[in-house]
Formats: C-alpha cells, structure tokens, sequence
C-alpha cells in the first residue's frame, strides 16, 4: 500500500463530491502564477523577509503628511457644503421674517442640516461639534468640570491639584492666586496634555477642556480629583441644533436666524484655518526629501516580489502596506487634486 502523504488540492473535497454525484459542480477557481521558491534550482534570489521588509519600507513614507492632506481636504469640502446650506437657510429665515415670500423649502432644508451636522464625524475631517478645525488634528469634544471654572479656582489662592484619567498615572497643577485666566488655561494644558486632554479658554473667556472625540466615551466619567474624588463632566453642546429651532413665531425665527449667522462665521473661519493646513501639508510635501533612488527601486522590487507570492505573510504584508490607501488620498499626493 502506498503510505506517502500527497499535498491535498484546495479543491479536493468538492471534486470527490461531484465525482460520487454527491454535490454540484465546484466553482472554477483562476489559476494562481506559478511560484519558483526560493531553494529551487533556477529560482531568482529572494530576501527570505520580503514582506516584513515591504512594511516597514512603505511606513517609512511621511503617513502623517498624507493623513493631513486628506483631512484638511475633507473638513474644506464640507465645510463648503455646509456653508452653502446656511447660506440657503439664511435667506430663507430673512425671506419669512420680512413677509416677503413663505419659503416651503425652509423646513426642507433645516432637515437636510441636521442630517449634515448628524454626518460630521464621518465626513468632516476633524471638524468638531463647534465647527471648529484645529489645524488638521482629529476632531475633539469640548467640555466643562464642574468646580474648576476661573472664578473658583482664583478664590482658592496658591494649591497644588492633582487628577486621574481612568486610573492613569497622576498629573498636578500648580496654580498661584494672582495667575491670569490665560495663564490657569495654559497651566492646566500643560499638566494634561501627556493624558491627551488639553484646556483653554472658550470665545466667553471661560475654561474649557477638550479631549479626542474617539475618547470621550472613555473620559467622561473617569476623571478624579485627588481628595475629592470622581468630578463631574458637562458637555459643551453643538454650535448648532436645527431639530430644536421652531418656523413658527417671528421670536424663534430671529433666534434662529442669529444662530445661522454664527454659525457662518465659525464655518468661515475654519475655512481659512484649513486652506492654512493644506498649503502648510503641501509645503512640506514640496520639500520632503526623496528617497534615494536606489532604495526606492529595492522597495519596488520588493512589492513585486510580495505580489507575486501567494502565501499568507505576503497577502498580510500587501493588505497592511495598502490600508487607508484610496485614490483620492493618491490624487492629492500626486498634486493633481
């Protein structure tokens, strides 16, 4: 009896089915390009780590400055598309205020606003809640802590706080009585920034803390005050809320009319803030040094070395060195976006 054990073909099983008329007929599967291994006679040379190679090759390009191209990008389209929607908004509220004409659209279009700011997230390039665009930096959550506003903190004089982020490490804050309110801000970023939370003062002149959007289910219940215990948090809401504004009455209409236009001047200003982004990203990309051309041309090889091996390390090293690579992120490196 013939005892040697045979490589079995992926197709094995499904071809005896067929051949017992147990099964249908298998799908016709294409034919992979044949593969010389490495320790065949005639096979070229290969690095036995071609695809380790391959990722750390395409990681040593400037992700970073991709990642900023493509958000500031983002957040000027739609900022654009939700400039243009105020605008119709506006002019509507204006246009049945003064009588002139009863848009119909009006409602329509405070809808389809509320679906845009519901979108944010997804579609806005670290455009936050406040529309606000911090210099191309992921989106984050502005909020309060109860008991840290200025007025409480000046009173208490010279102290030492101490806080906790999710049972992190401890961070203190020295505060002095005669600190200006610029001053508690920056004290505090300082002290927090190694937690990823960051503090400044709002348009009022009030504190305000922040945190990255993606964290902020993470933060809000976390933070504790050493001594005091767990503080409590307060969201700072939207810059705007279209489902609450009501067409009913010339009071809300002109509330809601401010609040349009406000809002217009936040979406301008971030428009500058991200134009500046973008020119700054490409600046850099002008002047990012190139890799020498022989190292360029060994990470080309291998790519085509990776791709035309059909193992699994090489599928996982493509599938990594590809994520988040799309054609509208290619366009925009090339300068033709």
């Amino acid at each position: 009896m013939d005892s040697t054990v045979r490589p079995i073909s992926p197709n094995a099983n499904a071809n005896a089915a067929v051949a017992a008329g147990n099964g249908p007929a298998p799908a016709r599967v294409p034919a992979l390009p044949p593969t010389r291994r490495v320790n065949e006679p005639g096979a070229a040379a290969r690095p036995q780590h071609a695809p380790s190679q391959l990722r750390g090759g395409l990681q040593a390009w400037d992700s970073q400055l991709q990642d900023d191209v493509a958000r500031a990008q983002e957040a000027l389209d739609y900022l654009e598309r939700l400039q243009g929607q105020l605008e119709n908004i506006k002019g509507d509220l204006a246009a049945r205020l003064s009588g002139a004409r009863n848009s119909r659209q009006l409602e329509t279009r405070i809808r389809q606003l509320g679906g845009m700011l519901s979108a944010r997230g997804k579609e806005a390039g670290g455009v936050d809640a406040q529309l606000g665009f911090s210099g191309g930096a992921p989106a984050r959550q502005h909020f309060r802590i109860r008991g840290l506003d200025l007025a409480a903190l000046k009173a208490a004089g010279t102290r030492t706080l101490a806080l906790t982020v999710g049972g992190g490490p401890q961070v203190k804050v020295d505060l002095e009585g005669d600190m200006t309110s610029t001053q508690v801000a920056q004290r505090f970023d300082r002290a927090l920034a190694p937690l990823n939370l960051h503090a400044s003062l709002d348009e009022h002149g009030q504190l305000v803390f922040s945190s990255a959007e993606a964290d902020w289910a993470k933060v809000k219940d976390s933070i504790v005050l050493v001594g005091a215990g767990r503080v409590t948090t307060e969201e700072v809401g939207t810059a705007l809320e279209p489902q609450a504004w009501d067409t009913g009455n010339a009071d809300a209409l002109r509330q809601s009319l401010r609040e349009v236009v406000q809002a217009l001047a936040r979406v301008r200003r971030s428009q500058e803030a991200a134009s500046a982004a973008l020119s700054a990203a490409i600046e850099r990309m002008n002047h990012a040094k190139a890799p020498p051309p022989q190292e360029a041309q060994q990470l080309a090889q291998q790519f085509v070395d990776t791709a035309s091996s059909p193992d699994y390390d090489s599928l996982i090293a493509l599938t990594s060195a590809l994520v988040g690579v799309s054609r509208d992120r290619v366009i925009a490196l090339l300068g033709q976006g």
